[in-house]
């Protein structure tokens, strides 16, 4: 598995120079502000113990503290608990149930269908290609789509999660023929589906709060996803096999229900858009170390590592899964897709 040196991952980190505002300090120890004028709530899917979940505590403690107190934001890992879970979640967004949100584009994309672009398989080859994307014309098209849906997706606000691989309860997988029959857990979004389904295996959708029991109780035969989610989520203790396929990009956009964040003055959105630039920094090398790191230690708890043959993945979608993917996602954000990545084939 390719390592990185600690230079390639400040820079995978940043993606570009940092903004022209200033880079907020770390949170420090709280004070005593009056009633704050605006109370909000921020829902993400990952266990307390997760890169995502520090980083979005740093972030709404720096703007506490910065606002005076104005803006005072809850963090509530794993959804808070709620019932039906991210696309759950995804609707109270919507409806203003809930202010800030952190999620996948897969998933996302039940709602804007333009945002299945970030997980398009073997399509980015780094994180880097993803960050500049996002901030890029794609990325300007995709905040336009999100903000038709009622959704504000910050311009800097894509934190990392990793190249996804499959762990499995049981097996290794060395090549496409291998996923023949293979139940493989997947999040509830279409394309998970569509591909899964394309090299053989046969995706069972479950929400992630679902996951550590699936695979404790063999209702599915294993899962996909970066090495940091195998570790916070404890999947090491129901699964033994690790197959590297890195066959898609995953990360997590940070999301606002609009009218609650176009009501904040312009001055309370400067300072939450210059600390979220700070905590995404913070949190993609945290992620990106984390990941690397986790090849020993994964292995050295008892589970099994192999590379797969993943061109024998990338051939099987050339028999028109990327030609339906381009007519769900749109000609226009395929066009700028291509402008990031080179044309897909």
């Amino acid at each position: 598995m390719k390592t990185v040196s600690r230079r390639q991952i400040l820079t995978y980190a940043a993606g570009l120079a940092a903004p022209s505002f200033a880079t907020c300090a770390l949170a420090q120890p709280s004070k005593t502000f009056p009633a704050p004028l605006w109370s909000a709530r921020q829902f993400h899917n990952q266990p307390e113990q997760s890169p995502l979940h520090r980083a979005l505590v740093r972030l709404w403690a720096n703007v506490k503290r910065e606002t005076k107190g104005r803006l005072d934001v809850t963090v509530y890992a794993q959804n808070n608990q709620t019932q039906g879970s991210d696309p759950e979640v995804l609707k109270m967004l919507v409806n203003g149930d809930l202010q800030f949100y952190t999620l996948m584009g897969g998933i996302l994309a039940n709602l804007v269908p333009a945002m299945d672009v970030q997980g398009l398989p073997y399509v980015f080859k780094s994180s880097m290609q993803v960050y500049r994307a996002m901030i890029g014309p794609l990325g300007d098209y995709l905040r336009i789509e999100c903000a038709k849906k009622g959704v504000y997706c910050f311009r800097q606000g894509t934190f990392e999660n990793g190249f996804r691989d499959l762990n499995l309860i049981d097996r290794r997988v060395y090549k496409v023929e291998d996923m023949a029959g293979l139940k493989i857990r997947v999040p509830n979004g279409q394309m998970f589906r569509d591909f899964f389904t394309t090299i053989g295996a046969e995706p069972v959708t479950l929400n992630i709060n679902e996951l550590y029991s699936a695979l404790k109780d063999h209702r599915v035969d294993g899962q996909e996803n970066p090495l940091v989610v195998i570790d916070t989520n404890r999947l090491y203790e129901v699964t033994k096999y690790i197959s590297v396929t890195h066959h898609m990009w995953s990360g997590f956009n940070l999301l606002a229900n609009d009218a609650f964040w176009s009501k904040l003055p312009i001055d309370v959105q400067r300072i939450v858009n210059s600390n979220i630039w700070l905590s995404v920094t913070q949190q993609r090398v945290e992620t990106i170390t984390l990941n690397q790191s986790l090849v020993k230690t994964l292995v050295a708890r008892g589970m099994v590592l192999n590379k797969a043959d993943t061109k024998s993945f990338r051939q099987t979608l050339s028999t028109g899964f990327y030609q339906r993917w381009k007519d769900q996602i749109g000609q226009e954000a395929w066009r700028l897709l291509e402008q990031s990545v080179g044309k897909i084939t």
